[in-house]
């Protein structure tokens, strides 16, 4: 932040704080960095971070077997998806009115009036506005799986030029949607109930702090309604 000028907010974004049980002293690290920040938690239907998730370590080589295995074998899939489990130590080390819970699913609905709750949390006494012209950002279907030499052949300025000088458009588009994943992964319905279950539980607990009676089945129905806080901020 260097660049910052007097006034200015600054702040990052990134899933990798909130990853326990993957890395126990993220809270521990952020209070003594910045003991008086400010954050945001950005929450989405559980199972469908999870499906997102599970597509993630898809393209990045570390998933190969259908989604049901990569559950059973990786807890991070599960973990990660608790929203209370997450947010606990940073509620007990913040406290609530250090953070700001908010969910994909309102912000989908009402985009405006949830950046404007996130700049008034903030601070942000101007006038606060999407950058439309951006586009979407991060969207699991167009990720490439990665590859032997990918950041060679993929990521470097010298393949990028030669690609497109070499190769036609159509081509590199068909060898592009060949290295993606073409249908979104499906639980089975014995999974899908199992997990129902445990994110329910936690979810029950989240929702006890918001004032929600949230469930999967209920989940994005609730959060989309009306933008939801905390019930008591100390």
């Amino acid at each position: 932040f260097e660049g910052a000028r007097a006034g200015d907010i600054k702040g990052e974004a990134s899933t990798h704080y909130t990853k326990l049980p993957t890395y126990p002293q993220t809270i521990n690290r952020l209070a003594a960095a910045a003991p008086k920040a400010k954050l945001i938690y950005l929450m989405r239907h559980p199972i469908d971070r999870l499906v997102s998730h599970y597509i993630h370590e898809w393209t990045m080589g570390e998933a190969t077997g259908n989604i049901d295995d990569a559950v059973d074998s990786t807890s991070a899939f599960v973990a990660y998806s608790q929203y209370y489990r997450q947010l606990a130590p940073f509620i007990e080390r913040y406290g609530k009115q250090r953070i700001l819970p908010v969910f994909l699913e309102r912000m989908n609905v009402a985009p405006d009036d949830e950046l404007r709750r996130v700049a008034q949390f903030l601070g942000h006494t101007s006038e606060a506005a999407w950058r439309h012209d951006l586009g979407d950002r991060n969207v699991s279907r167009d990720r490439i799986r990665r590859f032997a030499f990918y950041d060679l052949l993929v990521e470097s300025a010298p393949a990028t030029a030669l690609r497109r000088a070499l190769a036609p458009k159509r081509l590199r588009d068909w060898i592009k949607a060949r290295l993606q994943m073409r249908t979104r992964p499906s639980l089975s319905a014995a999974k899908q109930e199992a997990l129902t279950e445990i994110f329910d539980q936690d979810l029950q607990q989240l929702g006890a702090l918001l004032g929600a009676d949230l469930s999967c089945a209920n989940f994005k129905e609730m959060v989309s309604a009306k933008a939801l806080d905390w019930t008591a901020r100390d």
